[in-house]
């Protein structure tokens, strides 16, 4: 549910730019902030707030892969895939989290804890490749690196493992 609050957040927003759909994304912003992902509520708020169609904001929820369309886990992780990742074997990346977690890209753990996606470009080309885990960003991962990692959210989310393998 949207909050009041929430919802004048958005509308003081619109006071901030020069035409009011330049708000729509943080206005979309403030609504996953509320609800974990963008919902149907979420869009509809957005959209009296800024005096735009829903189906025009449910458009730039969709273009971008910061908001959520279905609730993430608890850590998102998300693999840069643009060319300098690539060179440096991002698809490697990707394929050993997959196994890790049990997921494949675009899933969510059974147990609501992990979320696996890729991003076109996260904008660290010289440290590649790099991981953004939910805000944070993962410079220069090997594969190696990458089970530490998991291993440190395992025990910060208290997941039960056999050997650094997911059940």
């Amino acid at each position: 549910m949207i909050s009041e609050q929430a919802k004048q957040r958005m509308r003081d927003l619109v006071t901030h730019y020069p035409v009011a759909r330049s708000a729509v994304m943080p206005a979309l912003y403030i609504a996953q902030q509320e609800e974990g992902y963008i919902t149907a509520e979420g869009l509809q708020a957005v959209a009296e707030a800024i005096g735009l169609t829903v189906d025009d904001v449910e458009s730039v929820a969709t273009f971008y892969t910061m908001y959520y369309q279905r609730e993430p886990g608890k850590k998102v992780i998300k693999v840069c895939t643009s060319i300098s990742c690539y060179l440096r074997n991002c698809d490697a990346l990707v394929e050993h989290l997959e196994q890790r977690l049990g997921i494949k890209r675009g899933e969510t753990s059974p147990d609501g804890n992990y979320t696996l996606m890729t991003a076109e470009c996260l904008a660290s080309c010289g440290t590649a490749p790099v991981l953004q885990v939910n805000d944070e960003f993962v410079e220069n991962v090997t594969l190696e690196a990458a089970d530490a990692l998991v291993d440190q959210f395992d025990k910060e989310l208290n997941v039960k493992t056999k050997t650094g393998i997911r059940p």
